[in-house]
């Protein structure tokens, strides 16, 4: 018996050293780091415990381009610490050739003239400057039809940096849905004097507009005429919901019409007036709007008030309850008066508080009461 497990025992370590000799070949496999990269980034001051966290994968490539990233950006004028942030937040950029990097630089330029603002958008966006060198042809095309539409520079930039991908791809493809955009504004009444502006400002609210099927707007453009909405009406929702048209679908627009149709308790008259007032209630989804509701009630505010003031409920419940309580310091009961004092930016209620503020603390004159005249 005993002969019979030291046998065994004897097996499985050979076994087991076998499997270790298999192992060992694999684990060497992994490419070390490319020292001249690591030292290139050391001494521009990158985070490099970052980089290893986040992309080690970059540390091991070979060629690597550091240098002459480091050199085009000094170029356009970024000091030290936005280059070590840049390599730092995306450390890819040294694996793009120079003369790719080239090419970007005067794609970007022909739109972003000034080095101190493309340094910025190369900051905040540094993937979409740093990219692949089989986009440059559907960039430059992107480039000259956005240009053929004589959109301001500014828009153009803005497109390119947050939404790349549209850049990306084949210029026919952004040709089809500005179309359709045009073709619905002219549909619904839009003056054409005032298309460019009414298209910079959706594509700049929205620059994911771009991506969407165009037959997702016209699908939620019919469902909205459907459920009674005037072609005037249309327009200012396509300009009010700011392009998120295209991020809306049929089904969850009916529910949550629905919802709070049933929770408010209106006509669907009313129910109209108030998405043309807040069309957030077209896309929020329904357990938010009920959070909303909940919330406002929960204060005293009344059904009758979110009625006439649909607006407040694009507010978060911590901002409404955070207002309230300023407000109520000077006086103001937002249970009898108006919540347009609710409504707006951070800006805007600072400055309806101000005016509140002012209001109460300055003194009420009088026109009947005796004047005190020293003697």
């Amino acid at each position: 018996m005993l002969r019979l497990i030291a046998t065994s025992l004897c097996l499985r370590c050979q076994s087991a050293a076998a499997l270790s000799l298999h192992i060992r070949p694999c684990a060497t496999l992994i490419p070390a780091e490319n020292q001249q990269t690591v030292e290139a980034l050391y001494d521009l001051s990158v985070d490099i415990q970052k980089v290893r966290k986040l992309n080690s994968w970059v540390l091991h490539q070979s060629p690597a381009y550091t240098k002459e990233v480091a050199d085009l950006l000094k170029d356009l004028g970024a000091s030290g610490p936005v280059i070590a942030r840049i390599l730092t937040v995306h450390p890819e950029a040294v694996l793009c050739q120079p003369e790719q990097m080239q090419t970007q630089r005067e794609l970007w330029m022909s739109v972003c003239p000034k080095h101190k603002e493309l340094v910025g958008i190369i900051e905040n966006f540094p993937a979409s400057f740093f990219t692949s060198s089989s986009h440059h042809d559907n960039q430059r095309n992107n480039i000259t039809f956005f240009q053929s539409l004589n959109l301001n520079k500014r828009i153009i930039t803005k497109l390119m940096a947050s939404a790349p991908l549209s850049f990306s791809r084949p210029v026919e493809q952004n040709e089809v849905m500005v179309r359709t955009l045009q073709q619905a504004y002219q549909e619904l009444g839009g003056e054409e004097a005032n298309m460019k502006i009414w298209l910079q400002k959706l594509l700049s609210q929205n620059p994911f507009v771009l991506m969407k099927p165009p037959e997702v707007l016209r699908e939620n453009l019919l469902f909205l005429r459907d459920k009674g909405f005037s072609t005037a009406e249309l327009l200012h929702l396509l300009s009010k919901l700011r392009g998120f048209v295209t991020e809306l679908n049929p089904d969850t627009m009916r529910r949550t019409m629905a919802y709070s149709q049933d929770t408010i308790g209106c006509s669907e008259a009313e129910l109209r007036h108030i998405v043309l007032n807040c069309p957030a209630v077209l896309y929020y989804p329904e357990d938010i709007l009920a959070e909303r509701f909940k919330g406002l009630l929960s204060v005293g505010i009344s059904m009758s008030q979110i009625k006439e003031t649909p607006t407040v409920l694009e507010l978060t419940t911590q901002i409404v309850n955070y207002r309230i309580q300023r407000l109520r310091v000077h006086g103001y009961d937002v249970r009898t008066g108006s919540l347009e004092v609710l409504n707006g930016t951070k800006k805007d209620f600072e400055m309806s508080y101000e005016k509140l503020h002012l209001r109460s603390e300055r003194p009420i004159f009088n026109p009947v009461a005796p004047l005190k005249v020293d003697d």
